[in-house]
């Protein structure tokens, strides 16, 4: 597949040569029509990351090539790359068609076709009519699609997002991120997009990058990061998942306290292991019940579609998110627990 964006070894340090690595030697492609998402904590270097493809950082190594052409040392006007930012940047006293029509009006295009183009990437985002508004007579979801149509009238090859729905209510942060997504895939956009949010990246994702200490940690699909996390900090980061000391035999099944699991990663060698296992994929069943693991149910909550339980076990307490609302939940009650075949990965000591 075409690469869209492609970075080859590219690191980024501020200050001389004592500094640490804010980026740190990342090879990465976005193919180009995809969404990928630069995922990871505060400090990780995704946000830097994002301001190397703009243009708005320069590396200290490396090359940047947007759909095959080196823009490493192109700056952010030559680049063929638009940037909304988590505050929007609108300027409060244009209307919102102004704002829309900036960037081809300050590149030299005739005022009527600029509007003209404005309204098209208005209506575009579902802002048809709003025209003549200022952004404080705006929500902050419409604030968002002025700037996000402000990038599209420009016809970029690559659009950057850093953080967008960071301002927004969690409602209108779920209903935004799918209309971000439907644009993207309607006009076959190629777009890097920064969150710290989880379940945000897995909603909008042809790919996830996870970041950490300025490097990649891991890039797949947002099921293979999900389900087959390759580190423990990828299992952590994603989700909710907990990390349990277990043996991988020479038999090839996985000891996790009295349960066994037959599904080792690839080239493991028998020894110590680590097993990732996701609050869902732990189900309740009867005390006794053959192949379970035996506790003591100690917290639990309801949170109407689901049930939240802490169950007091021999490998420690463990967390468990349960469909079952239906059922009285007692503390205190004898509970056994089995698991599920998804949610449950082996990712090495």
């Amino acid at each position: 597949m075409t690469a869209g964006i492609e970075l080859r070894s590219v690191g980024k340090r501020y200050g001389d040569a004592r500094s640490p690595l804010a980026v740190d030697g990342v090879d990465l492609v976005v193919p180009k029509g995809t969404l990928t998402t630069l995922l990871g904590p505060s400090g990780c270097g995704k946000t830097t990351l994002l301001r190397l493809i703009a243009g708005l950082e320069t590396p200290s190594a490396g090359r940047i090539l947007i759909d095959g052409d080196d823009v490493t040392m192109l700056g952010a006007a030559e680049r063929s790359v638009c940037m909304v930012f988590q505050s929007y940047a609108l300027f409060p006293h244009m209307s919102v068609a102004d704002n829309v029509a900036y960037g081809l009006t300050v590149s030299g295009v005739p005022r009527d076709e600029a509007a003209r183009r404005a309204r098209q990437a208005m209506e575009g985002v579902g802002l048809a009519g709003y025209g003549e508004r200022l952004p404080s007579e705006l929500s902050g979801g419409q604030q968002q699609r002025v700037a996000v149509a402000r990038a599209l009238v420009l016809e970029p090859s690559v659009m950057l997002f850093d953080e967008p729905l960071s301002n927004l209510d969690a409602r209108l942060r779920r209903a935004m991120r799918e209309e971000i997504r439907a644009l993207q895939q309607r006009l076959k956009l190629t777009v890097a997009y920064v969150t710290h949010d989880q379940s945000e990246a897995l909603a909008v994702s042809d790919q996830i990058v996870v970041m950490n200490a300025g490097q990649v940690a891991q890039a797949g699909t947002p099921r293979e990061l999900y389900e087959q996390p390759r580190s423990e900090f990828v299992a952590g980061f994603m989700g909710e998942a907990m990390l349990f000391p277990a043996t991988l035999g020479d038999d090839g099944v996985v000891r996790l306290g009295p349960l066994r699991l037959p599904s080792p990663p690839t080239g493991a060698r028998p020894g110590p292991v680590k097993v990732a296992v996701r609050p869902e994929a732990w189900a309740p069943a009867e005390p006794g019940t053959a192949g379970t693991l035996p506790g003591t149910l100690t917290k639990t909550a309801y949170l109407g579609s689901q049930q939240e339980l802490t169950v007091a076990t021999e490998i420690g307490e463990i967390f468990v998110v349960s469909p079952d609302v239906a059922r009285p939940w007692t503390v205190g009650e004898p509970l056994a627990l089995r698991l599920a075949g998804v949610g449950i990965s082996v990712v090495g000591e």
